[in-house]
């Protein structure tokens, strides 16, 4: 089955349901073995366009997972990006800002950490969780004391996407694409995958008590995606929401999304003038000797 990956675009201007967007589609492998086939092969093309875009040194490329809890962000990023080289590729966690974050602006920390050109960067949750967590959670946003109180709340949201989308474009400006995925989980599946945490052994590390206080918060989280996703999908920044019940077939839709994004970028290795070619040719005479 050819990978669609346009099917998973959410387009800019549209209006998300999440309720419309499946968390379970036809998947792509017909067997485990099959699975395993296509993953190595994209693993493999991944490592190559990877070299390419170090080789080139024009652009960079930034990969930001956003999910519910248990819907296989850190098993997805660990599997599609196994085959890369560990120096061409940064990986970066966000959790709670610390007091020094909180003094500043809300993309200030994740600034800090955006991939140079001929890197990619992975973002695991991002500054999408400013505009996500801090939503459902209005408390948070109290203390940060940032709220104008002349203002409407929904301004302030409104502000926040604008800023968004205004670094993305500035970004984009500047040679960097950005892809972002939302691995949509069903509420059953996830009740699943807390219950698999529980009684395997080898899973209660992963298991945490306000992964289930967070869950009482589902219907708010969806809704806060809803608008985030439709405020800031852009043709050049564009989400992706991807069908993630099924862990085997996402991680095959995300991979073929990356190597969609890095065939897009035309990239070549660089030539090398005439003068380095004759140098090179001086110095393998001396090497020959």
């Amino acid at each position: 089955m050819q990978i669609k990956t346009k099917d998973f675009c959410v387009a800019e201007g549209s209006l998300v349901d999440l309720k419309k967007w499946a968390t379970k589609t036809d998947p792509i492998y017909n067997s485990k073995k099959q699975y395993e086939n296509i993953l190595e092969e994209h693993v493999k093309q991944l490592s190559a366009m990877q070299e390419l875009l170090y080789a080139s040194h024009n652009h960079a490329v930034l990969l930001i997972f956003q999910a519910m809890d248990a819907a296989g962000k850190d098993g997805a990023i660990r599997h599609v990006m196994s085959g890369v080289n560990p120096q061409g590729c940064q990986v970066f966690s966000f959790k709670h800002p610390s007091v020094a974050e909180l003094e500043h602006d809300f993309l200030w920390r994740t600034t800090r950490d955006l991939p140079e050109r001929g890197k990619i960067g992975i973002f695991n949750r991002s500054y999408y969780e400013e505009v996500l967590i801090v939503r459902v959670h209005p408390e948070i946003l109290q203390s940060e004391g940032l709220l104008d109180p002349s203002k409407s709340v929904q301004d302030f949201w409104q502000n926040r996407y604008h800023s968004i989308n205004n670094l993305e474009k500035h970004l984009r400006c500047n040679r960097t694409r950005i892809v972002k995925f939302f691995l949509h989980i069903s509420k059953d599946e996830q009740r699943k995958r807390f219950l698999a945490r529980i009684d395997e052994p080898e899973k209660n590390w992963k298991f945490s008590t306000a992964d289930i206080a967070e869950r009482g918060f589902w219907d708010r989280y969806m809704q806060a995606y809803q608008e985030c996703m439709s405020a800031t999908s852009t043709t050049d920044s564009p989400w992706y929401i991807v069908p993630a019940d099924d862990k085997e077939n996402a991680r095959l839709i995300v991979s073929q999304i990356v190597l969609d994004t890095f065939q897009e970028l035309n990239m070549s290795y660089p030539k090398a003038s005439p003068e380095r070619l004759q140098e090179l040719q001086e110095i393998r005479k001396q090497l020959v000797e």
